[in-house]
């Protein structure tokens, strides 16, 4: 990556906008691009300001790691960039929207801000939850390749976390990850026959824009026919709740986490009070994804604590949160490091 204004990605052009750094706006597309895949993707950043080749993962909810240790090497200027690996799984064209902006700059020789708001070491990104093992993908080993800035390596979709030895099933899709498999699928989902008879067409169109990156016409689109189904149906019915976690999940994508967070919460909430253990639990991991990707320590612990007191009432009762209690350790960890990062920014 050079120290000009520009760079690539997969044959891709990455350009800074005025004032922002090359490094940030390579994170940010390494970021859609993860986000359109619904799974963490590989990059090899090549560094001629440090002289450094660094390996990143950046995970589907915009969070990034460093996935191994820098490699010095001698200083280069800006070259041509080939396209990403042959044969891996390829990114869908369209943007899903941008993920909120890092407020640090795309490290070097150290794992970047972005890692400090991933979950703790022993969890498993929100995106990883519901890719059957038979997905997995080998991947190839790297080519010597003296052109590219940016080799972008996906990786398959739906990484799945690691059910416990004696769980006979694998963990079922839950958040996000569930509305993305739907917005992914061949068929609109509905589920009840009226919601099919009324919804089918009007969510074919909102999913179709998703696909293609049109996230403002897909928040557009889900907000009236949330507001028709509404009117129609009721505001407790079940299609109506389903099209408003698809407006959570959009507003998501857009870029806009805060809003995310409390449509999610909110539907936590509505489908604990109707004994939903499953349902909720999905809610409040959805919430706990757009969370994560709020900057702001002081918001983050507002938002946080609405969080998590929903999740410990959710964890008294028999259901799926009371036996997935690490998410909830990982929400808690973040809890201390925004406290943390809040108590500096107040000193500085």
């Amino acid at each position: 990556m050079s120290g000009a204004g520009s760079a690539s990605a997969g044959g891709t052009a990455v350009v800074a906008a005025p004032g922002e750094e090359i490094q940030q706006a390579v994170l940010n597309h390494l970021q859609r691009l993860a986000i359109s895949l619904g799974a963490p993707i590989r990059a090899t950043i090549h560094d001629d300001r440090a002289g450094c080749v660094v390996p990143l993962e950046v995970s589907a909810d915009g969070s990034s790691r460093v996935a191994g240790d820098p490699v010095r090497v001698a200083p280069r200027g800006a070259r041509p960039v080939s396209p990403v690996t042959p044969g891996m799984v390829q990114a869908p064209t369209g943007q899903f929207g941008p993920p909120p902006v890092m407020d640090a700059p795309l490290a070097r020789t150290a794992v970047p801000e972005a890692a400090d708001e991933r979950p703790a070491q022993a969890a498993v990104p929100e995106a990883a939850d519901a890719r059957p093992a038979s997905a997995a993908v080998p991947e190839p080993a790297p080519k010597p390749d003296p052109a590219p800035a940016l080799t972008p390596e996906p990786a398959p979709l739906f990484d799945p976390e690691p059910a416990p030895a004696s769980s006979p099933t694998p963990t079922p899709a839950r958040g996000f990850d569930a509305v993305a498999e739907e917005v992914l699928g061949d068929e609109p989902v509905t589920e009840t026959a009226e919601g099919a008879e009324l919804l089918t067409e009007p969510m074919a169109r909102i999913n179709e824009a998703v696909r293609d990156g049109r996230i403002d016409a897909a928040a557009e689109l889900a907000e009236r026919t949330v507001v028709e189904a509404t009117g129609v149906l009721g505001p407790h019915h079940a299609e109506v709740l389903h099209l408003r976690e698809l407006t959570a999940y959009i507003a998501y994508l857009a870029g806009d986490p805060v809003r995310s967070f409390h449509l999610s919460l909110d539907l936590a909430r509505l489908r604990r009070q109707a004994a939903d253990a499953e349902a909720a639990y999905g809610n409040v991991r959805s919430a706990a994804t757009a969370w994560r990707a709020v900057r702001d320590p002081e918001e983050g612990l507002r938002m946080g604590r609405d969080l998590i007191d929903l999740w410990t009432d959710l964890m008294a009762e028999p259901g799926p949160a009371a036996e997935d209690p690490q998410p909830l350790e990982s929400a808690r960890a973040r809890m201390v490091r925004l406290t943390d990062r809040a108590a500096k920014a107040a000193q500085a």
